[in-house]
């Protein structure tokens, strides 16, 4: 039970956003208005992929300090479930979009750069795919993970910046600050980080120990 008190939390953390999110009362901005509901899902899930993916990145580098197979197998399913955050992330964004700016893609640098950002770590796929040989893929895979989180960041965070974007915080425009991101969205926000964050590690966790266990297995046989 000790050990499985992060994963209760999840569920609670989860539960919390979806139920008080959707029912508690939010700032009417213009142009947002209910649509800002949005920001418990969309940010968080951002959030959650840049953090699991570094985890993915941390563990490339164990692999190449000291090379094992639990040490790529962990880089490599970290890896996936940020993607699959990434690709949730950008759907939940063009909804949003929809909304606020009146079309799900109209080429925004912020756009654009999560879709070039994914762009890369779905060529990180192909390239594990195209080695049989497990320690060349783990090894070639593990040095191309560096590079593809090491992208990801300027793509997100600082290219958007230094040109006019629509997206808040990005080219002038400015984010959520102290009067938009009252505490009614507080209260909600930042639990939905950490618990979107935590069901990423909890999928990873869960499918790393699988991948382990099958290889272990596969090992023996």
């Amino acid at each position: 039970m000790k050990k499985n008190w992060w994963k209760i939390l999840t569920v609670l953390l989860l539960v919390f956003t979806v139920a008080v999110g959707m029912l508690s009362d939010v700032p009417r901005l213009a142009i947002l208005n209910e649509t800002i509901r949005n920001l418990y899902f969309h940010v968080p899930m951002w959030f959650g992929m840049i953090l699991i993916l570094l985890v993915s990145v941390v563990y490339s580098i164990k692999y190449l300090r000291k090379p094992s197979i639990k040490n790529d197998i962990i880089a490599h399913e970290a890896a996936k479930v940020g993607i699959l955050f990434g690709v949730l992330g950008i759907v939940t964004g063009m909804e949003w979009a929809k909304f606020t700016w009146g079309e799900y893609w109209s080429n925004d640098p912020k756009q654009n750069g999560a879709a070039i950002g994914l762009l890369i770590y779905f060529a990180y796929l192909v390239l594990r795919s195209s080695f049989a040989e497990q320690q060349q893929r783990a090894r070639i895979s593990a040095v191309y993970n560096i590079f593809a989180f090491a992208a990801l960041i300027p793509l997100l965070f600082i290219l958007p910046r230094l040109t006019d974007s629509l997206h808040p915080g990005n080219g002038g425009n400015p984010g959520f600050n102290a009067y938009d991101l009252d505490s009614s969205l507080r209260l909600v926000f930042y639990p939905a980080v950490l618990g979107w964050t935590l069901l990423g590690i909890w999928i990873v966790n869960v499918k790393s120990r699988f991948e382990i266990l099958r290889q272990r297995i596969y090992e023996n046989v």
